[in-house]
């Protein structure tokens, strides 16, 4: 089993290399789950989904990791919308 200190320092780092980086300005959050950790949020692009999958695998490797990550749909709306 995974010792707690150790996924809580492993996930800070992580926490401090995407700050460093422009996937910091996402809005991700990253959190312990028992014994796995959580990605959470969403991304506005593919690109920006896997480079966060590639970098969060290259800081957590080994450990069980649920990602929950999606793309947001920033396409124009094919029709307009009525307020009534």
């Amino acid at each position: 089993m995974n010792d707690p200190a150790n996924v809580e320092y492993r996930i800070a780092h992580l926490k401090e290399r995407l700050a460093a980086e422009e996937l910091g300005e996402l809005g991700i959050r990253v959190e312990a789950r028992g014994s796995s950790v959580a990605v959470v949020g969403t991304v506005p692009t593919a690109q920006c989904r896997e480079e966060l999958l590639r970098t969060v695998h290259e800081e957590l490797d080994g450990q069980t990791v649920h990602f929950d990550v999606a793309v947001a749909d920033a396409t124009a709306p094919d029709h307009s919308e009525e307020v009534t």
